[in-house]
C-alpha cells in the first residue's frame, strides 16, 4: 500500500505509550494497533485530528505517500 502510517515514530518522539494514546483517543488498543501497524483501510478525519492534537503534530507527520514501483520497469 502506498500510504505509510508513521504513528509509532511520532509516538516514540513524543514519548507516549499506546495505552495512554488509546485512552486519550477513546479507542481500543486493538484499533490503535491496526493504525500503528499499517493494517487499517481508512481513518476518520476526526480521529486523525484528535491524534494530531494529542501528539502536537500534523497529518503529514503521521501519513506518508510512497509511490509503488511497478513491474513495467522490469519489462523494458
Amino acid at each position: 500500500m502506498p500510504i505509510i502510517v508513521n504513528l509509532d515514530v511520532v509516538m516514540a518522539k513524543r514519548k507516549i505509550s499506546s495505552s495512554e494514546l488509546s485512552q486519550k483517543l477513546g479507542i481500543t488498543m486493538a484499533n490503535l494497533s491496526i493504525l500503528k501497524n499499517n493494517k487499517g483501510k481508512a481513518i476518520r478525519f476526526s480521529t486523525l485530528e484528535n491524534i494530531c492534537k494529542i501528539l502536537n503534530c500534523t497529518p503529514g507527520d503521521i501519513l506518508e505517500y510512497r509511490k509503488e514501483e511497478s513491474n513495467e520497469k522490469n519489462l523494458l
